[in-house]
């Protein structure tokens, strides 16, 4: 069986007003788990250093940004912003592909995405459950849906319990197509 293909791109994670310590150390674990390239907040109620549940220690691992309103909010160059929030119009998370280069933005616990995030958003995803869930644990899925949908994984098995298609192998790149200078 082949090993699993490395993802390209990156992703961030990032937060809207959280204000529970044990939420925000849940979703810094989890995204330090799925190796996110940075973690981020808008207009935070806690710092950092208050995610007591971060037993990863992921904030000597990962790049921590925090951003005082939404306006102040800067991404690098080509990253998408995905907000993962409940309305009308977002698209369900098993329809959505995933931006190679993307930050991910849930909202506070008892609160939406501010307004002038969700407008700020590229895309609008939402996970179809039957009501919201908590901030880690969603956090926890789109990371996965990011993984399993750009991970290389290909289709799953007809057959119940089969392993499925081997997993293609890494790609090898060939040398760099440029003209030589002319002198």
């Amino acid at each position: 069986m082949g090993e699993r293909k490395e993802l390209r791109g990156y992703f961030g994670v990032g937060v809207d007003g959280i204000s529970k310590p044990m939420n925000l150390g849940n979703l810094v674990r989890i995204a330090h788990a799925f190796d996110a390239s940075f973690f981020f907040s808008i207009a935070p109620r806690l710092k950092l250093s208050d995610a007591q549940s971060d037993t990863s220690r992921a904030q000597g691992a990962l790049p921590f940004y925090s951003f005082a309103q939404p306006a102040d909010l800067r991404l690098p160059l080509g990253c998408r912003l995905v907000g993962v929030e409940i309305t009308d119009d977002a698209v369900e998370l098993p329809r959505f592909h995933h931006p190679t280069r993307a930050a991910y933005v849930f909202g506070a616990e008892r609160f939406s995405l501010s307004p002038q995030v969700l407008k700020a958003c590229d895309f609008v995803v939402k996970i179809p459950t039957r009501f919201s869930i908590n901030v880690g644990m969603a956090g926890a899925i789109v990371l996965y849906d990011r993984l399993i949908s750009l991970g290389g994984y290909g289709a799953r098995p007809v057959a119940t319990g089969g392993r499925g298609a081997e997993i293609p192998p890494l790609h090898t790149w060939g040398a760099p197509l440029a003209k030589p200078r002319e002198e």
